[in-house]
């Protein structure tokens, strides 16, 4: 137990005082303030999320309309690049129905959903 401290000591006396970066306060909780982190993160993973539906869409439609340029024609591939970009729209439209749905229910109930907060003591 000592030699870890004093591995502690000596990582200290060469590094020197590490700080925070800036930015990353209202992740920490200080003294008195339980912080927020949990909620942030998860927040900031649903926005992903949903940035990530959004381009993965966008890499369908050009897949599809790559599949129906090259269909040359043929009824069979041209009704499988409309099913693909009928399955993007509709995914699209869920993914932005779902924060519609999330700020609708913050406005009705007036708790912000989007972005919660834990107030404690």
């Amino acid at each position: 137990m000592k030699l870890k401290k004093h591995k502690k000591f000596i990582l200290a006396g060469i590094f020197g005082s590490i700080k925070a970066p800036q930015g990353i306060d209202k992740y920490i909780g200080t003294a008195g303030n339980k912080g927020n982190a949990l909620f942030l993160f998860m927040n900031n993973i649903f926005k992903l999320i949903g940035v990530v539906a959004g381009i993965f869409t966008i890499f369908q439609f050009l897949m599809a309309g790559f599949a129906y340029i090259s269909a040359s024609g043929e009824p069979k591939k041209i009704e499988l690049a409309w099913a693909k970009i009928w399955q993007a729209i509709i995914g699209l439209v869920i993914v932005a129905s779902a924060f519609v749905i999330a700020g609708v229910i913050g406005r009705l109930t007036q708790i912000d959903v989007l972005n919660p907060e834990i107030y404690g003591p």
